[in-house]
C-alpha cells in the first residue's frame, strides 16, 4: 500500500512538471501571490487540481485564453489558476466545491463572479466582455433593432460591419475580414496596419477590407466558428474561402490579397487576370471536404491550432512547401485546423494528439506521420521520396 502511494505521488508530481511546462501564458497563483494580484487588475481564474479530467480537458483551452490576453501589458484582465492541492487555502476562501471552478475577480474587490456556462473559447470570452462592460446594452440593442440596415460607407477604405449589415455586404464578391475584440492586445498592435491595408487597396474594386466587432456581434462570430482574436477570413460570395494565418505586416497582408485575386505581388489593375485566379498553394480541408480531398495520389497533411507557437513557427514553410509542389500533378499540400468545429472529430479519428502533427496519405490510406526536421529542404526530400516510390508502382 505504501509503494502504490508513493507510485501516486511520483506519478502526480510529473504531471505537475509537464503542466507547468506547456502552460507558457497562464500565470500560476499561490497563497502568498493571489491576493495582492488580484487586488490590482481583474483576473480570470481557474481553480483546479492536477488530477481532475475536465481540468485537463480545459487546460489548452485556457491557455490559448491566456495567450490572447496576458501577453500584452495594457490588457484590462490576467488569465491566471491555482492549484487547489497545494493552495487550498485559497481555494477554502473562495468556496471551491468543485473543479475546475472559473471566477472573474474585478480589480478590488474580493469576492468573484462565477463562471456557469460552456467552457469554450467564445463562451469565455464573451463572459469577460460582461464582466468588463463591454457588451451592449439591452436599451441599446432596441435601439439598434430599429435602424434599418445599409450598406456602410468605408472609412479610408475600411468597411465596419454588424451583424445587420455583414451578410448583404459579403454576399457578393471578396472580402477580406478582421474579426476581433476591442481588448484583445493582438488586435490592438494590427489596428494601425489593418487601416493601412484598406487605405492602400481603397481604390480596389475587386475587393473590400472590412471589420467586425465580436464583442458586439457575437452571432455572426459564431457563425463563421471564431475562436480566436484577431482571425481573418477571405470570405467569397458569402462563403469562406480560406483563413490567414502568415505574417501581419501591411507588405505580407497586401501579397496575401494579391494572390487570393490571382494577382502578382506587384499588382495588376487590369480585368483580364480576375479571370486567373491563383489556386491557393495549401489546400484547406476539414471533417466534411477532408476524405473527397485526399481521395487520389499523395496528400501530405498538417493538423494544427492557430493558438500553437509550433504551428505557427511551421506556417511560412508550409506555405512554401506548397508552392514547390503547386505545379506537379498527384500531390496536394493542405492543412486542417483542429480548432473548428467541422474538424474537431476528423482530429479525433486521425488521433491528432498534438500541434502540428504532419500525416501523408496515399490514394486516402494513412501511409507515414512525418516526425523529422521541418526544414522546408527535409519536407521536400520526404514528399519527394514517398512520391518517387508511388510513380514506380
Amino acid at each position: 500500500m505504501f509503494r502504490k502511494s508513493i507510485f501516486l505521488l511520483v506519478l502526480t508530481l510529473i504531471y505537475c512538471g509537464f503542466a507547468h511546462e506547456e502552460d507558457v501564458h497562464t500565470v500560476q497563483y499561490n497563497e502568498e501571490t493571489f491576493k495582492e494580484a488580484v487586488s490590482k487588475k481583474n483576473h480570470f481564474i481557474m481553480f483546479y487540481a492536477p488530477w481532475c479530467g475536465h481540468c485537463q480537458r480545459l487546460g489548452p483551452i485556457w491557455e490559448q485564453l491566456a495567450e490572447m490576453l496576458n501577453e500584452d501589458d495594457d490588457s484590462r484582465v490576467r488569465i491566471g489558476k491555482v492549484d487547489c492541492t497545494t493552495d487550498n487555502t485559497v481555494c477554502s476562501e473562495h468556496d471551491v466545491t468543485g473543479y475546475p471552478t472559473l471566477k472573474f475577480f474585478k480589480a478590488g474587490e474580493s469576492q468573484g463572479t462565477k463562471f456557469r456556462g460552456t467552457r469554450d473559447l467564445p463562451s469565455l470570452t464573451s463572459f469577460i466582455n460582461e464582466q468588463l462592460g463591454s457588451s451592449p446594452s439591452e436599451e441599446e440593442q432596441n435601439e439598434e433593432e430599429e435602424i434599418v440596415p445599409s450598406i456602410p460607407e468605408a472609412v479610408n477604405g475600411l468597411i465596419e460591419l454588424t451583424e445587420y449589415t455583414f451578410d448583404k455586404h459579403v454576399s457578393n464578391g471578396n472580402h477580406f475580414v478582421k474579426f476581433y475584440a476591442p481588448w484583445c492586445g493582438h488586435c490592438q498592435k494590427l489596428a494601425p496596419t489593418w487601416d493601412e491595408l484598406a487605405n492602400s487597396l481603397s481604390h480596389e474594386k475587386s475587393v473590400s477590407i472590412a471589420k467586425i466587432d465580436c464583442t458586439q456581434y457575437r452571432s455572426v462570430c459564431g457563425q463563421f466558428d471564431i475562436k480566436g482574436y484577431p482571425t481573418l477570413l477571405w470570405i467569397e460570395d458569402g462563403k469562406k474561402k480560406d483563413k490567414y494565418t502568415g505574417q501581419r505586416s501591411h507588405e505580407d497582408l497586401k501579397t496575401y490579397v494579391s494572390t487570393m485575386l490571382g494577382k502578382s505581388a506587384e499588382g495588376d489593375d487590369s480585368e483580364e487576370n480576375d479571370a486567373d485566379r491563383l489556386i491557393p498553394s495549401v489546400a484547406v480541408l476539414t471533417g466534411e471536404t477532408f476524405d473527397h480531398g485526399v481521395e487520389n495520389g499523395i496528400s501530405f497533411v498538417k493538423f494544427f491550432a492557430p493558438w500553437c507557437a509550433h504551428c505557427k513557427r511551421l506556417a511560412p514553410t508550409w506555405e512554401d512547401l506548397g508552392k514547390k509542389f503547386s505545379s506537379k500533378d498527384g500531390i496536394s499540400i493542405a492543412k486542417v485546423d483542429c480548432t473548428m468545429t467541422p474538424s474537431k472529430s476528423l482530429c479525433s479519428e486521425q488521433e491528432i494528439d498534438g500541434f502540428p502533427t504532419l500525416i501523408l496519405y496515399k490514394d486516402g490510406k494513412k501511409i507515414s506521420e512525418y516526425n523529422g526536421s521541418r526544414s522546408l529542404d527535409d519536407l521536400y526530400e520526404f514528399v519527394m521520396n514517398h512520391l518517387q516510390a508511388h510513380d514506380e508502382l
